[in-house]
């Protein structure tokens, strides 16, 4: 349609919307708490989730008993409307029902949710396959007419298992399927053993193609999910260990790239495929009673944020069964806050134990989103199918019978389109149309397109979305609205004024889960990190020997003071589990209720060649089989900074736990902080934050010692020393306690 038709055919549209009556009164917000699944499970493992037609959100979860003694589901599904509660629907599938192609005694992990080409897709792990018994983990694939099934699992693997070469199988588990700008769709598993992997789908997506590209270095991520932001794919993964019970460290990070296949990088432009592996920290526990937060799904609400969700640990609480059994891993919700171009929880306050916001759903303008056409003029109703209920069919023109607010705005729907579809908000200030082969946004008298697919399929349900957030205006059509991607357009207009006006539509389409909302408000700014203060106390290492300050447990005679540095190469000594045979070197610490403790570490642990677990750091401790340490650390063929934990799990027989959470990247060159604050219960919490230049600073996980103790802190170095004649040397040039700001 020409622009002066076009327009002409708006303002007409939109004088019918004149006489409309004032919006009502918006209901009380709805919060949430978390863990959100608790009135229904205690643990709900490895959540995925999608918004269906009928305008439910579906949850889904890795096979487990959901409570304690309970049967053992194979996938479970879950829905809510608001995200304030919540009714649990059953199993993905039963003994009659799941893949054929499984061995007898497998399990089924991580679920993927998916919606394309009119059905709901299900990717998932299969650990053990019935043509390997024994462990041989590939990715399932089942579809459904609808969220809540039945599944229909396909009768072989999407993505089979993959020989190690040595008569086993890599760790091909947690699945993640990704529609990108190319018109392809991608799977990403893979874990900690052989790494991550890309693999392109066929159309269907139920069947891999192609030959598989390696995205991250073994020994460090599983639990993918890759979304689309900006021109840039993130790649995010959870990294250490998920179920360690009260030692849990698992948490999240993120690189991104232009193409879905990488390499992904981070905020500081390290690989997530090299040896000293990148990562920028998405969401990791902050000394409340979450730990372990991980294995993540992503969402979008009716306002344009974005939310985590993911299950995490209360370190209260941390077994469904008894002490080494299932880990209680319930699923919990935050905001995801895009600070200077990366995701973080909360602005990198991480995971909330108190009341928060819930999503925005549902519609304002007095649109009932699961039936448009009652909010709409000129659209028809249409009876619509049973998983979605009634529709509004568009031929036309049809506009809103309130006015959207001024400002920013963010309008979505699922579609079937026709041949041309244009939505206009602000009276004309913002224009996007999808037509024959391009999405097309004008606004401020410019022009941005993308194109479509050459094999886009308007006939089925898609996902569109226009939002103007501040100056720029965003056209989007998807899958599902789950960070996936078929077209994308963007314009950035100085000064953009979108006046308060209906919002009008023009073409053919049918709309259904139709949202008109104001935009959230983004936050820009991370949440507060520790900052040093003035000097408190510490040793330059400038004499010839150690001072009264320190003490020692195991004297090691091989640390030696001299040219302003303590040299300890590393010894061949561990600390973990029964192993407790290393020297710890400590110092007084500073008589106040906070601190940082910080030390600058030379550690050459090569790269790319296996050392375990070769490392050097400082260690909060109360004794050996309780106590924090954070460290320079060998893992295989990596190199991580990793903050670990060892207390006693199971006090009946003294059987201790021990896990860990990565921190920044490893260089031979390190800067180590330890931030030390007393907590309302009065108990010892130690932040962990590391550096390769000494000024730039990450800070990472933290961990609880208990109250009513008097921990230490100190310094160590050990770790097992195959492959290394000689053991490096840790090099410590100081230990400064600051005052906290």
């Amino acid at each position: 349609m020409p622009p002066r038709r076009l327009f002409a055919a708006v303002l007409a549209v939109a004088a019918v919307a004149t006489g409309t009556t004032a919006a009502a009164a918006p209901p009380a917000p709805v919060t949430t708490q978390n863990p959100i699944s608790s009135s229904f499970a205690d643990t709900f493992a490895d959540p995925s989730i999608i918004q269906g037609r009928d305008g439910y959100w579906y949850a889904y979860a890795t096979s487990d008993p959901l409570v304690a003694n309970g049967p053992f589901g194979l996938m479970h599904m879950a829905r809510t409307k608001d995200f304030g509660s919540w009714e649990y629907l059953g199993t993905v599938f039963t003994d009659a029902t799941k893949p054929a192609w499984a061995a007898p005694g497998s399990f089924f992990w991580a679920p993927d949710i998916r919606y394309f080409g009119g059905r709901y897709v299900m990717y998932f792990t299969v650990t053990d396959t019935a043509a390997n018994p024994g462990g041989d983990p590939a990715i399932g694939v089942a579809t459904a007419p609808t969220p809540s099934g039945p599944w229909t699992a396909t009768d072989g693997p999407v993505v089979a298992p993959k020989p190690d070469g040595n008569g086993g199988y890599f760790g091909n588990i947690d699945p993640a399927m990704l529609t990108a700008a190319d018109g392809k769709r991608y799977m990403y598993s893979g874990g900690f053993y052989g790494g991550i992997s890309v693999t392109e789908l066929s159309p269907d997506g139920l069947h891999a193609v192609g030959t598989p590209t390696q995205v991250t270095i073994g020994d460090r991520y599983e639990g993918s999910y890759v979304v689309y932001r900006n021109g840039w794919y993130y790649f995010m993964g959870s990294s250490s260990n998920c179920c360690a019970g009260p030692t849990t460290g698992y948490s999240v990070f993120a690189g991104r790239s232009r193409s879905p296949k990488g390499p992904f990088l981070d905020k500081d432009g390290a690989s997530l495929n090299e040896s000293r592996v990148g990562g920028t920290t998405v969401i990791t526990q902050n000394g409340n009673k979450w730990i372990g937060p991980g294995h993540h799904a992503f969402i979008t609400d009716a306002a344009g944020q974005d939310h985590i969700v993911y299950h995490a640990i209360d370190r209260g609480t941390p077994w469904l069964t008894d002490p080494f059994g299932i880990n209680r891993r319930p699923m919990l919700i935050d905001d995801i806050d895009w600070i200077d171009g990366w995701p973080r929880t909360r602005a990198g306050a991480g995971p909330s134990d108190t009341p928060q916001p819930a999503p925005t759903t549902g519609s304002g303008l007095g649109i009932n989103s699961t039936d448009p056409a009652g909010g709409l003029w000129g659209a028809t109703r249409l009876a619509g199918d049973s998983l979605g209920g009634p529709t509004a069919s568009i031929r036309g023109a049809a506009t809103t019978r309130q006015s959207a607010p001024s400002g920013s705005v963010r309008v979505e729907a699922n579609v079937k389109l026709g041949k041309s579809f244009t939505t206009v908000l602000g009276g004309g200030a913002v224009v996007v149309t999808v037509g024959a082969t391009k999405l097309s946004v004008v606004a401020g008298g410019r022009t941005a397109s993308a194109p479509l697919p050459a094999d886009f399929d308007r006939s089925q349900w898609n996902n569109l979305i226009v939002e103007v957030s501040g100056s720029k205006v965003t056209a989007r059509l998807n899958d599902a609205g789950l960070g996936d991607l078929y077209a994308e357009a963007q314009l950035e207009i100085r000064g953009l004024t979108v006046r308060s006006a209906p919002v009008s539509w023009l073409g053919t389409a049918e709309v259904d889960n139709l949202t008109v909302r104001p935009v959230a408000e983004p936050v820009r700014r991370a949440a507060a990190v520790p900052v040093a203060g003035k000097l408190l106390a510490g040793d330059e290492f400038n004499g010839s020997a150690l001072g009264d300050q320190w003490s020692w447990v195991r004297p090691d005679e091989r640390a030696v003071v001299a040219n302003g540095n303590l040299s300890w190469p590393v010894q061949n000594t561990d600390l973990v589990g029964s192993g407790n045979n290393a020297g710890l070197l400590f110092h007084q610490t500073p008589a106040t209720d906070s601190w940082i403790a910080e030390t600058k570490l030379h550690l050459d642990l090569g790269e790319g060649d296996i050392r375990n677990y070769q490392q050097a750091g400082m260690i909060a401790y109360l004794n050996d089989d309780d106590f924090a340490r954070l460290g320079d650390v060998s893992i295989w063929r990596t190199r991580q900074t990793e903050f670990g934990r060892e207390l006693v799990a199971r006090p009946s027989d003294g059987a201790t736990s021990y896990g860990g959470a990565a921190i920044g990247r490893s260089a031979p060159t390190m800067w180590m902080r330890l931030a030390y604050h007393r907590n309302a219960a009065g108990e010892h919490v130690y932040r962990a934050g590391t550096s390769t230049d000494g000024s730039k600073w990450t800070w990472g996980a933290s961990w609880v010692l208990p109250a009513g103790t008097t921990p230490k802190l100190g310094l160590y170095a050990h770790g097992d020393q195959t492959g290394s004649n000689p053991p490096p040397v840790a090099t410590f040039d100081y230990l400064r306690f600051y005052a906290s700001k």
